[in-house]
């Protein structure tokens, strides 16, 4: 767990953001290596009324009325974090080899309108150009209707804003259709779903598509006085994958340690493992890159989003997650990058916490609690990954490949940029993980004794010294080798 004095300070925080900010209520948690290390809360959740409808976790209840303190166990509305849960769902189709991402969505649902021409890849990443809501009215506070209705109100000739993969364009609209598409695949819907392949194996047994007693009413707060407004909450139906779960600090715990791929992932038996037998740890590598980003002129990018996550970048800091608004309802998910750290926070308040505290609760852990690096220890390695280290040249440029754990790493020499790094298959070979090179091979050129002679990346010949003449360099070498200058050019 956490020092006292941490606590305090992440305390201290929390409580200034919700006097700040005058939320009726705000429940936040950390978690490292797969567990949740701290959670408070700061205000009263005002739970009132029945819920309706049927939960996809724990069921219906109705609310004690009493205006408990919130803590890890309330439910608050999640938003669009619900998109993190549709997204993974989807995936799993995909690594199962059921569809693919380059797929028209009109593949599976034949009645998707302007949209059935939009591929799911697109719709995941909202590079789609769909547009952002429904027809009208809006959705997030009016009762819903079946797919059939928003079909025809909201997927007409005038459905997409941009070209298909031109730019990033939120789209709920979007999600709504691969919530849709989980629904015909798997012949049940899309929450239940969901509950089967997701949440009954993590464990997040307080995440229901209604609410579910102890719950927090959403508000909108007075601009100008210390007024609340109860805000409407209802059943979104068709539109309801865009953003309807309600979920706990608790279960965003699991959720988060699970989207980190934490070894300390645990499924509902305990057992852990539970991350690799959902999700492979490539397609959870794969949701993090960006896919599209928010450009704004002048300024570098820092909001961007892949396959279902929403990620930031400060200063080249990077982080993902997802936020999340419903009426009555603001919370974020966020996980550093580096460290795999999460924050959560959930509040019951319309206009919601300012952007910077899930960050800054993180900074405090990391300034206070810092990740503890393990041990180095020698780990070997095999003689023909040996043979490849070393000096080499690109031309007349110098590079050294070193070995770090299971990776090779390629840096120019006085160069202190980001070195290329590449990976080793099953089947010997290696391919470039990030960068120019990504997914390019990295091969090692031998004589016939099996001794290295040069690198072949990607059709780029390095040798063990400048455009060594007995290597395979492209175009050959001139035949009067290295010269000075005035042999070649005269005085």
């Amino acid at each position: 767990m956490i020092d006292e004095r941490t606590r305090r300070l992440l305390e201290a925080r929390l409580a200034r953001e919700q006097a700040e900010q005058r939320l009726p209520s705000v429940a936040a948690g950390l978690v490292r290596g797969g567990e949740l290390i701290w959670s408070a809360g700061r205000g009263r959740v005002a739970s009132t009324g029945p819920s309706t409808g049927t939960g996809t976790g724990t069921g219906t209840g109705t609310g004690t009325g009493d205006s408990p303190s919130t803590d890890d166990n309330v439910q608050y509305r999640a938003g669009s974090i619900t998109k993190t849960f549709v997204a993974v769902a989807v995936l799993r189709q995909r690594d199962a080899g059921r569809l693919s991402l380059s797929d028209p969505l009109g593949n599976y649902l034949t009645d998707a309108g302007a949209a059935a021409s939009l591929t799911i890849g697109q719709l995941l990443s909202h590079t789609s150009g769909l547009r952002a809501e429904t027809a009208g009215p809006w959705w997030e506070r009016t009762p819903g209707g079946p797919f059939a209705d928003l079909a025809a109100g909201s997927l007409g000739d005038a459905a997409t804003r941009w070209r298909p993969g031109r730019r990033f364009h939120y789209s709920n609209v979007g999600y709504a259709l691969l919530g849709e598409l989980l629904a015909r695949m798997h012949a049940m819907p899309w929450d239940a779903v969901i509950a089967r392949e997701l949440l009954q194996p993590l464990g997040l047994r307080r995440t229901t598509t209604r609410p579910s007693p102890p719950y927090a009413t959403g508000f909108a707060v007075h601009p100008h006085a210390d007024l609340v407004l109860p805000e409407p909450e209802h059943d979104a139906q068709a539109m309801a994958p865009a953003g309807q779960l309600w979920t706990t600090v608790g279960d965003l715990a699991r959720w988060a340690a699970f989207l980190s791929g934490a070894t300390g992932a645990t499924g509902a038996t305990g057992a852990t493992g539970a991350t690799g037998a959902l999700l492979a740890a490539d397609t959870l590598a794969e949701m993090r890159e960006p896919l599209g980003i928010e450009d704004l002129p002048g300024q570098p990018w820092t909001t961007g989003y892949g396959l279902g996550l929403q990620l930031w970048n400060e200063a080249g800091v990077r982080a993902y997650g997802h936020t999340g608004s419903m009426p009555g309802f603001f919370g974020t998910l966020r996980i550093d990058a580096d460290s795999t750290d999460a924050a959560i926070a959930l509040c019951n308040s319309t206009t919601g916490f300012g952007a910077a505290l899930p960050a800054d609760l993180l900074g405090i852990l990391a300034e206070h609690e810092p990740v503890r690096r393990p041990q180095w220890a020698p780990a070997g390695a095999a003689a023909d990954v040996l043979a490849m280290l070393g000096t080499w040249y690109w031309g007349p440029a110098q590079f050294t490949l070193s070995l770090s754990g299971d990776t090779l790493e390629l840096a120019r020499t006085g160069d202190h940029g980001p070195a290329s790094r590449f990976r080793r298959a099953a089947d010997g070979t290696w391919t470039g993980l990030d960068g120019y090179h990504a997914g390019e091979p990295l091969v090692a050129v031998r004589r016939a004794d099996g001794s290295v002679m040069s690198l072949d990346l990607g059709s780029f010949a390095y040798t063990r010294s400048p455009y060594d003449r007995a290597a395979a360099v492209p175009g050959g070498v001139d035949p009067g080798g290295w010269q000075p200058p005035i042999a070649r050019f005269g005085r």
